[in-house]
């Protein structure tokens, strides 16, 4: 496991596993947003070339590329499915039930569903939080 988080880390990295399949919707409607954009004015009046591509596949690729929030959601999401693929089925499932289920189950209810100590539940939920942190370089 990595050196602790600082708190406020920590919730942030949990809020991010709570919100990831809102994570991934957004990410589709502003690809989506991206490639149906309309081709904005070309300001350069006093002649030259444009910095963006004349083609419209380059500049949809490039606007797909450059795009600081896409970029920001993807690599949140990648993280999380990441960390969720290497970890066991076990952990999976405490996943699965504290973060994506929809109910608001306790660590009590989901250490009785993943048939662990509600101590091992916790000390799951620190280890899922640690990895997934580790992966977008936050800890």
């Amino acid at each position: 496991m990595t050196t602790a988080i600082k708190k406020a880390t920590f919730k942030h990295v949990e809020a991010e596993l709570f919100q990831y399949h809102e994570t991934k919707r957004e990410i589709l409607k502003r690809r989506e947003e991206i490639l149906h954009a309309p081709r904005g004015r070309d300001e350069n009046i006093g002649g030259g070339r444009s910095s963006e591509p004349g083609r419209p596949t380059e500049r949809i690729a490039t606007r797909l590329l450059s795009d600081v929030r896409l970029r920001s959601l993807e690599e949140v999401v990648d993280a999380i499915e990441t960390s969720f693929e290497q970890l066991p089925e076990h952990y999976q499932e405490v996943i699965k039930l504290k973060y994506w289920s929809g109910k608001s189950y306790t660590w009590a209810q989901i250490a009785d569903k993943a048939y662990v100590h509600p101590n091992t539940a916790t000390k799951m939920r620190k280890e899922i939080v640690y990895l997934v942190a580790a992966k977008l370089g936050w800890g």
